[in-house]
């Protein structure tokens, strides 16, 4: 279930309708999607798709995407850390970043324009959609696992374009707990 908190501002919504309407007063899609389909650690990326294909197909079109595959990541995951440090650092991309979350947990930091820094922290059955061009990074939970379907509009689009400020670094890397700012 989705946990948004606004970090400079002390505030964590849990309630699944709010934290939807808080999102999309920062432009930011979220969706629950069923989790009863028969998926679990051991499905492979085509039965995945296969039970989510209803859901996937109505993505692709309305939002243009042409494509979709399933990231699993963990702490076995050959070359983790470097694959996290492509994307736990201020960025932007020049199409939507779509995920759902199949299981585990992460974290997207978004920082919109004119507002606050928000943490997204997503799990079983959340789908989140940041458009193109929004600042955003990603980390995982401490348990640094997770297994999601990610749609591309344009696999060569998804380019990060890192933002020197470096406003991610004011906060945590991973979901720790209730404040996820560094002091």
């Amino acid at each position: 279930m989705v946990v948004v908190s606004i970090p400079d501002k002390g505030i964590k919504i849990e309630n699944t309708d709010e934290a939807e309407k808080y999102l999309s007063s920062i432009g930011i899609t979220y969706e629950r999607w069923n989790t009863d389909y028969s998926v679990d650690e051991t499905s492979t990326q085509e039965e995945i798709l296969t039970a989510y294909d209803k859901e996937i197909e109505e993505l692709k079109q309305n939002g243009g995407y042409t494509t979709a595959d399933v990231i699993n990541i963990n702490g076995k995951t050959p070359g983790l850390d470097e694959m996290l440090n492509k994307f736990n650092k201020e960025h932007w991309h020049s199409e939507d970043e779509v995920r759902f979350t199949i299981s585990g947990r992460g974290i997207f930091h978004i920082h919109p324009e004119n507002s606050p820094v928000v943490a997204v922290e997503v799990s079983k059955g959340d789908l989140l959609r940041v458009p193109k061009g929004t600042k955003h990074w990603f980390d995982l939970c401490e348990d640094r696992n997770i297994k999601a379907i990610r749609l591309f509009q344009d696999k060569s689009g998804w380019t990060p374009y890192y933002v020197p400020e470096g406003v991610d670094r004011k906060y945590q890397p991973m979901c720790f707990g209730p404040a996820y700012i560094r002091h």
